[in-house]
């Protein structure tokens, strides 16, 4: 994130926060005031007056051996899925993928050379990697970024792989960039992407892209299963018709939505 604009309107102190809101991961989830000053590289005093900003506002909260989050951050991206209608709009088509699949599907965008889950429904079985709302992963070794990835012209494609990956992760793939470009062809050329066991062990997937009234690739959906349970006949064959049928069913839908006046649209119920 930088902490420096290239404009008169850039707000550093604005950027300060959300550094500091980023800099809680996963597997650290309670903080020090020298481990955030460390991991965002502030000055002890100005993390300090930043967490403390957080926690009156009920971001950040006192923990035994530092700072934590609060669930209140959650609402900073459900505000950006709420405002994109998509999450209401691809619930019902997900809820039913996952009935007739039974495996966990999810959708997902571009955040540099990860994707981020924006949406999932999930059904409870063992996997080598937990995914929720906000996780990413590198995009190239995933279906649901290759599909993201292949939508993107050659020059935006170089920008968004050269930007490192924040998720944490090595993937098992590491293609070069013929080995790349061919797979990128290939998932346009037939409109969907397979991932098997390139991300980490155990995990298969395939996705297909969500797309926008004007045919602009928005976001990817993919239905994800485990390797020892479903073979690749099993997912292509039965899994993946599903999965086309509810992207262009969410992208119809999405669609539609934006040719409504956004009055009438927010005055519209909320199906549950």
């Amino acid at each position: 994130m930088p902490r420096e604009g290239t404009g008169p309107d850039f707000i550093e102190a604005l950027a300060r926060g959300l550094e500091v809101i980023a800099a809680f991961r996963p597997n650290q989830p309670v903080m020090t005031l020298a481990e955030v000053a460390t991991a965002t590289k502030l000055a002890r005093p100005t993390a300090r007056r930043i967490l403390l900003t957080l926690e009156e506002l009920g971001y950040v909260r006192a923990a035994e051996r530092g700072y934590a989050l609060t669930p209140r951050v959650l609402e900073l991206g459900v505000a950006y899925v709420r405002s994109m209608g998509l999450w209401d709009i691809a619930r019902p088509h997900l809820e039913k993928l996952v009935a007739q699949t039974n495996e966990s599907c999810s959708i997902a965008q571009l955040d540099g050379s990860d994707i981020v889950y924006v949406a999932r429904v999930s059904v409870p079985k063992i996997v080598s990697l937990a995914v929720q709302i906000g996780t990413r992963f590198p995009a190239l070794p995933t279906s649901l970024g290759k599909v993201l990835l292949a939508a993107l012209s050659p020059e935006e494609l170089e920008t968004t792989l050269a930007e490192p990956t924040r998720s944490g992760l090595v993937p098992r793939w590491q293609p070069g960039h013929a080995e790349r470009d061919a797979e990128l062809r290939e998932v346009r050329a037939r409109g969907w992407a397979l991932t098997d066991e390139q991300l980490t062990l155990g995990i298969r997937s395939v996705a297909a892209p969500l797309r926008d009234g004007a045919g602009r690739v928005i976001a990817s959906v993919n239905v994800n299963c485990h390797a020892a349970e479903t073979p690749v006949d099993r997912l292509i064959g039965h899994h993946l018709p599903l999965l086309l049928q509810a992207a262009g069913d969410i992208s119809a839908d999405f669609a539609r939505l934006e040719d409504v006046p956004h009055s009438a649209a927010t005055a519209a119920p909320t199906v549950s």
